[in-house]
């Protein structure tokens, strides 16, 4: 095997898939494990596959304590995939308050260390991250599990599902610099609508966003196999130069819609350009 395909595998390396039951989380494991990783999958679903499987509620902070007490160490990359839709209680808990502990867990234990990566998976509906920074670094400084919980109890409007991925885009960029001194990667994806259990779950405002693209440009919605593909990039030795980013996996649609080759008015309210 080449150095350049040896810069894309996992041997001998461990990856901890959270939220990997179902959906892209199930194929970033399936697809780290075929790049030669161990792979351990937390969810509080079943786990079909995993070498390592762990039961956890990511809404409840003892069982999360528990799941990070199981896991085998070292661990060399994390995908952080859980994820659910409005409507779900805990939301907030579950897409990003617990996998901001978890991860600040591993990297305080040293279980996550230097030479380590993180991939999270966002949304673009997390887009205007930028035009909200003030408000999300406000919530970003309640650092620890309780009193982000306050922050947001407190902050009427913000337990949804749109903030819970702007938390994410900005929390990549506010710590790709101090996790990057400790020889630690961390970066997201922003799918587009992709072909997931979630997704078909609230297919009638997931998945008709950017069918009109989608039909102009005579392609289908993402497989989940194309998001795992791009968080298996983000993770290994290949990307090594990629910190703080948040990548569209998403056929162009954003960039099509702010520069003006594809009409898309949603498009440009999501970025925040006019």
């Amino acid at each position: 095997m080449s150095l350049a395909a040896e810069g894309f595998r996992y041997d001998g390396k461990r990856v901890l898939v959270v939220g990997g039951a179902t959906g892209m989380g199930a194929a970033s494991a399936r697809i780290a494990a075929e790049l030669g990783a161990e792979v351990v999958v937390m969810d509080v679903a079943d786990v079909a596959f995993a070498d390592q499987k762990i039961q956890v509620d990511l809404r409840d902070r003892q069982s999360t304590d528990s799941a990070l007490d199981q896991l085998r160490a070292p661990v060399h990359a994390v995908f952080s995939c859980a994820g659910v839709a409005d409507g779900t209680a805990g939301i907030m808990k579950i897409n990003f308050i617990a996998q901001r502990h978890l991860i600040d867990r591993l990297v305080e234990r040293g279980l996550l260390g230097r030479g380590g990566a993180i991939a999270m998976i966002s949304s673009v509906a997390g887009m205007m991250w930028q035009k909200n920074l003030a408000t999300v670094l406000e919530f970003l400084e309640a650092r620890d599990w309780d009193s982000a919980v306050a922050w947001i109890e407190g902050h009427p409007g913000t337990d949804n599902y749109t903030f819970s991925k702007q938390a994410i885009n900005t929390y990549v960029a506010h710590e790709a610099l101090p996790l990057l001194k400790r020889g630690i990667r961390i970066n997201a994806v922003l799918p587009g609508p992709t072909e997931t259990p979630l997704a078909r779950a609230n297919a009638d405002l997931w998945l008709t966003f950017g069918a009109d693209y989608r039909e102009a440009a005579g392609v289908p919605v993402l497989a989940a196999e194309q998001v795992g593909n791009a968080m298996a990039f983000l993770c290994a030795p290949a990307a090594s130069g990629i910190c703080g980013t948040t990548l569209l996996v998403d056929w162009g649609q954003v960039g099509a819609g702010i520069s003006g080759a594809f009409e898309s008015p949603i498009i440009k309210i999501l970025a925040g350009v006019s």
